[in-house]
Order: structure tokens, then sequence, then C-alpha cells
């Protein structure tokens, strides 16, 4: 089945709220099977209900992983392979848990953890669906970073160097999978409104400060969970089969990078 087509089988990481919830429900609307992968199954339970309440009859399953550890992110594709037959599309939505901080004021003990927390779930969810998207010979993959992988900015210099990983990451191994027919792109916001992660930024003061500044830069509105899912939907389509290895801002207007 052609990416982005109807039942297709579509993987969201992340998809229990925020991005990756709007992002499975836009699949959803357009006849996807879906499997949502996340930490916590009583809100994998939740957005399951979520989906089906704005797309009556959907097909959408949800399984639990810790996708930092590669043998949970193994045993998830396989499990997504098992419910779906094959996986079609892979989007990666998950991103840190704490907001921007400055680095003199992070523990040289958190360094690891935290650029670990960002970087390895979509590292290890991607290695591990693309050989059957390279055996089938095609697939689409689309993963949500941060124009901090762009744009150095004070208080994100883990979260920074973490992105900026998982975008050369995802622009290499579009080099080698093209030849195969998958396609590998990422997103990259600054702000999106209404998300879990903007909630996070507006309880400190000084990353909520921060990226009222930079949301200002934003002449054409600060993007929302819509936009950046609309864009998924549309890379994972055949009307992108041309696009591969791009790393495309979507914020507003407040960089260019």
């Amino acid at each position: 089945m052609p990416p982005g087509s109807s039942s297709a089988g579509v993987v969201v990481l992340g998809g229990t709220a925020g991005v990756g919830l709007e992002t499975a429900c836009q699949f959803a609307e357009e006849g996807a099977r879906l499997v949502l992968l996340g930490r916590n199954a009583e809100r994998g339970e939740a957005a399951v209900a979520a989906v089906r309440s704005r797309v009556p009859g959907a097909a959408v399953d949800f399984v639990r992983v810790d996708a930092t550890d590669a043998s949970e992110a193994t045993a998830a594709a396989a499990s997504c392979r098992a419910l779906l037959g094959e996986i079609d599309v892979l989007v990666s939505t998950t991103g840190p848990s704490d907001p921007p901080r400055l680095l003199h004021t992070i523990a040289i003990e958190s360094v690891r953890p935290r650029i670990e927390e960002i970087m390895l779930p979509p590292l290890h969810l991607m290695h591990a669906v693309l050989p059957g998207m390279r055996e089938r010979g095609q697939g689409a993959i689309v993963i949500v970073a941060s124009d901090a992988a762009k744009v150095a900015t004070p208080g994100e210099t883990l979260i920074g160097a973490a992105m900026a990983a998982i975008v050369m990451y995802c622009k290499a191994a579009a080099v080698e999978a093209k030849r195969e027919g998958v396609r590998i792109n990422v997103l990259t916001p600054s702000l999106i409104a209404g998300t879990p992660g903007a909630a996070l930024i507006d309880g400190e003061e000084f990353s909520a400060k921060m990226f009222e500044k930079a949301a200002r830069l934003a002449s054409l509105g600060v993007p929302d969970a819509s936009d950046l899912a609309s864009m998924a939907v549309y890379l994972a389509s055949p009307a992108a089969r041309r696009i591969t290895g791009q790393a495309i801002s979507i914020n507003g207007g407040i960089s260019v990078a």
C-alpha cells in the first residue's frame, strides 16, 4: 500500500497528545490504519478513544513503549507490523520533558540523560522500521524535531545538540534509503501553540520570556498542532514523492534557517 494512500499502515510515536495525536486524527480522516506509540498506557487508551471520537470507525491501536530503550523500540516495531501487516509510514513527534534551561544551571550528571531522552526515541524507531520499508521498496518517515537544530538559542544547548543529531541522522539515512524508495524528512518548528510542550515552556519564567519574545517574530502566526500534522500527512503522501532529506521549518516566520 503506497504511503499516504487509503488504508496505509501508519505508526505515530508520541501519538497520545499534541502534534502526535492531531497527526493520528488527520491520518485517520484519510482512511489510514494506525498504531499510536507512547510510554503511558492510560494516555494511550484515552488517545485511541479521542481518535475514534473524531473519526468514527477508525482503525487505531496503542502499543506501550519506552523508545529510549533499543530492545523496546524493536519489539514495538514488531508489534506494529503484527497489527498493521506492514508499516507504510512512521511519524515521530516526541520531544523534551524539561523546558529550556541555561547550560550552567544543568547538573553535569543530567547532560547525557537529557540528550538521550530527546535523541534516541526517533532514531531507534526509524532504525527498527527501515529494514521492512527498504525490503518492500517504499515507505515514508517524518520526524518532528526543532528549529533549535538550526539556530543557536540561549537555554537550548542540550535540546539543540540533540535535535541537530536527529536532523543529520535523518538526512544521511534519507541518502542511504532513497534507492529503495524510502523517503525521510524532518519538520523543525520553533513554537507550537496549544500543546503539552507549550505548557511546559510557559511554566518556567526563563523559557516563557524567551518564547514570548520569539512569538512576536512569528508574523504569520505561531503554528499549532494542526499545521505540523497537515505537513506530516502531506510528506507521507504521493504528492510529496520527490521530497526527501529535507528539514522544513514551520515557525510562522520566527526564523528562515
